[in-house]
């Protein structure tokens, strides 16, 4: 991958902003550490020899997804986020099942790491050209890519609508 530093700093910084986005209060703030920490990965991803892919992370990921998350934050004006009320049981639960379940993530991921197939912990050059990569898209996920296409349609129409709803209550 290059410089173990490079990627430890770069690491750090995905970490952080990934950290700031889930802990912020503010929705616009979160998003725009989901777009630092999109970023960094773009980073990554040039730092692995594989530009054509960084540009479609920052383009597609942090613009246009990115994007689409501010819209909807504004049209639902729910900058703020609410504090969770009480501390019941439920929530307990659910903290408990969520720390195991990152625990179980960390462990397979360095179960992952440990039996890699690659000679000296050395990750294999494969063609991200946007030629193998445009036909392994439309080849074999074709149907995969429409149907996420379809939904990100259907979801916008929701809000939209859930939107427009909420502003007519107000009105009456």
């Amino acid at each position: 991958m290059g410089n173990p530093l490079l990627f430890i700093f770069l690491a750090a910084i995905a970490i952080a902003a990934a950290l700031g986005m889930l802990l912020s209060r503010n929705a616009v703030h979160s998003a725009l550490f989901l777009v630092l920490n999109f970023a960094t990965i773009a980073v990554f991803y040039v730092v692995l020899n594989a530009p054509f892919i960084a540009m479609v992370q920052v383009t597609v990921y942090a613009g246009a997804i990115v994007v689409l998350f501010l819209f909807v934050i504004m049209l639902l004006g729910a900058e703020q986020l609410q504090a969770l009320s009480g501390g019941g049981v439920g929530q307990r639960w659910q903290r408990i099942l969520a720390g195991i379940l990152a625990l179980a993530l960390v462990a397979v991921t360095f179960v992952a790491l440990l039996q890699s197939d690659a000679p000296g912990g050395e990750i294999p050059m494969i063609d991200s050209s946007p030629t193998t990569l445009g036909l392994a898209l439309f080849e074999g996920y074709l149907l995969p890519f429409e149907l996420t296409g379809v939904l990100l349609l259907a979801a916008m129409i929701g809000v939209v609508v859930l939107g427009k709803s909420k502003k007519r209550g107000e009105d009456a």
